[in-house]
């Protein structure tokens, strides 16, 4: 299943892991903020979401390391979406 499949599931949620700066400049409809540099002590909360999660920055290098650290947790359903304004092309 693509991004763009995913995001037609009701209970996928979008990540975003930017700041929450940047967050308020823009962002996915939907999407929630956990910035990067909260990801490691916010796994149960990650956990809690279900799944599938897409994960989205600016570029899509920060929400990919915030990908494989989740991974690395064992979140299995976990995608780096790239950057925010892909994914908001990609929304149904």
């Amino acid at each position: 299943m693509n991004l763009q499949e995913m995001l037609r599931k009701p209970e996928t949620r979008v990540v975003d892991v930017r700041t929450p700066e940047e967050f308020a400049e823009g962002h996915v409809p939907g999407s929630i903020n956990i910035p990067l540099d909260q990801v490691d002590q916010r796994v149960d909360e990650f956990q809690s979401l279900g799944t599938p999660l897409i994960l989205c920055c600016r570029s899509g290098a920060r929400s990919g390391r915030a990908t494989e650290f989740l991974r690395s947790k064992g979140l299995t359903e976990v995608y780096n979406g790239g950057g925010w304004t892909d994914v908001v092309r990609l929304l149904p």
